[in-house]
């Protein structure tokens, strides 16, 4: 056996330990799960609570259509699709299985209807519809699922269709789930349609039940897609939002009928239970102002780019500030959303984040005689007076 210095195990146990505290993540002792892979995740911040196994790649069997309702509502955005559009179903939108409205070839549904039939019902036909009625075909639109993947820097996800049914090569991640759940926010249609119990289809002969039982179950639910097929088993990718503090849970591959509920809740009641979210301004705040030289107006107001806040444990939100760094004075001219400067966010001491400071408006350079004009009416202001 080989012989090594004292000193280098000490270096390499240190090493080790250093590992585990800071780059391992980190596994709350007092929660044990079935799911084979989960997270729970805080939605404005992206801080990660607790995770298991969370980058595990799986199959996500129907929570593939959080991405799918991304994609669609991103395209209303745009402008590309409105919610009044009528959407025809196609033969191969009417061919699927799994769970549907069971479409028939030319029947006609609003936009608004198809996606609350994948919202509510995790309609597959329906989602055929809507991805045919709004890129051409069901395969440009996984192409455009996928470019939006790698565009929100998503590792461990690679989408087949937009559906969920079991496919080669269709796969995500728990982790990647919690990064779709933060940019699904971003759209209230999203979970304006998620948050509905029930809906009538075709003026009430077709009834749909969400499938997702924490609407019912557990207060402050909106959102947002469940899952469940043999190779996936039970999947549910949630948000729930109580007193200012929205968390996303994302559980895959639990076995038990019904245990993706039940797993999700006893996540969320640890992460309900040990932390707050600590509120310093909204985004879109006015957070002081810059003094501008040689522009059309003196001053240019801060507002800030993102909520400025912190996820942080009960108990430990009194000893966490901000300071404001601003520009002390900037040239004309300046652009609407241009960075004159930062909130850094302070918990303990130590910098938990950065928070950008944009100009609200723009500003113009002004021209030559008022900047003379400016130059004589200041002089004036602070000559001594005769008295």
């Amino acid at each position: 056996m080989p012989k090594y210095p004292l000193r280098l195990l000490v270096v390499i146990f240190v090493g080790i330990c250093f590992l585990i505290c800071n780059v391992l993540p980190v596994k709350a002792a007092n929660i044990e799960t079935s799911a084979e892979s989960a997270i729970l995740m805080e939605a404005t911040t992206g801080k990660v609570l607790y995770e298991k196994e969370s980058c595990k790649e799986l199959p996500p069997a129907s929570v593939t259509k959080l991405m799918t309702m991304i994609v669609a509502a991103e395209a209303i955005e745009m402008g590309r699709a409105k919610l009044s559009d009528t959407v025809i179903a196609s033969e191969k939108a009417c061919s699927l299985g799994g769970s549907q409205i069971y479409l028939e070839p030319g029947e006609k549904f609003s936009l608004e209807e198809m996606l609350i039939a994948i919202a509510v019902g995790s309609a597959n036909d329906a989602c055929v519809a809507v991805a045919e009625h709004i890129y051409g075909t069901h395969e440009e639109f996984v192409d455009i699922m996928n470019h939006k993947a790698k565009a929100l820097g998503l590792k461990n996800t690679n989408f087949v269709n937009s559906y969920g049914l079991p496919a080669k090569g269709h796969y995500s991640s728990a982790y990647d789930q919690a990064l779709l759940a933060r940019e699904a926010l971003k759209y209230p249609l999203i979970t304006k349609f998620t948050a509905i119990k029930e809906y009538d289809l075709r003026n009430g002969e077709f009834k749909l039940w969400n499938t997702n039982k924490l609407l019912w179950w557990y207060e402050g639910t909106d959102g947002f897609k469940t899952g469940w097929t043999q190779e996936a088993k039970y999947c549910l990718v949630s948000t729930v939002e109580r007193e200012g503090l929205r968390l996303i849970c994302v559980v895959m591959a639990v076995p038990e009928v019904r245990g993706h509920f039940q797993e999700s809740m006893k996540i969320y009641n640890y992460g309900f239970a040990k932390y707050i979210y600590k509120e310093f301004a909204p985004v879109g705040s006015k957070q002081g102002e810059v003094l501008i030289h040689k522009g059309q107006q003196p001053t240019v107001d801060l507002v800030a780019e993102d909520a400025i806040g912190l996820c942080v444990e009960k108990g430990r939100d009194k000893d966490c500030w901000i300071e404001t760094i601003v520009d002390k004075g900037i040239n004309a001219p300046v652009a609407k959303g241009q960075k004159l400067g930062e909130i850094v966010i302070y918990c303990e001491q130590e910098e938990q984040g950065r928070i950008n400071l944009l100009a609200k408006e723009d500003v113009e350079k002004a021209r030559f005689i008022e900047i003379i004009k400016r130059t004589i009416q200041e002089a004036y202001e602070m000559a001594p007076s005769s008295n």
